[in-house]
């Protein structure tokens, strides 16, 4: 499944996944102390849902089956992202998350990728998350 060798060879139009997972109680928990997130349906009620913010480390899930070799040679920055979010995530349950690279451009001397990805149930299509990601992968100074 592999689209690139590393994360920097991605390029407009490549299709990362589908990946089908579902995410644990202890990933939930972890997660959220780590973001200092301590509300009673993330840390372990019966009725458990992941934080929408998740939705993140999707992103690297993506990135880890399609990118065998890693980030590449320059480090890429998390710019910004936006999310919908349509649903609940319940811990436990089936899911399915795909990503698109809607463009890659080079602005001001910096080259973007934009990423949409949809974290949807598996068990209808429902979806959960739509997720666009925005990267800058390496900062070059302007050409003058």
């Amino acid at each position: 499944m592999a689209v690139g060798r590393y994360v920097t060879d991605l390029d407009t139009g490549d299709v990362l996944g589908p990946i089908e997972f579902a995410i644990s109680p202890f990933q939930v928990r972890e997660y959220c102390h780590s973001v200092e997130m301590h509300q009673e349906y993330f840390q372990g009620s019966d009725d458990q849902i992941a934080p929408p913010t998740l939705v993140h480390l999707d992103k690297l899930r993506l990135y880890r089956h399609a990118c065998p070799a890693g980030t590449g040679p320059t480090a890429r920055v998390h710019y910004e992202f936006d999310a919908v979010f349509h649903d609940e995530i319940k811990v436990g349950e089936p899911l399915r998350v795909t990503g698109r690279v809607a463009e890659r451009s080079i602005k001001r001397g910096r080259e973007y990728v934009y990423m949409d990805i949809e974290l949807e149930r598996l068990s209808d299509g429902k979806p959960l998350v739509s997720y666009r990601d925005t990267v800058i992968l390496a900062y070059r100074q302007k050409e003058q």
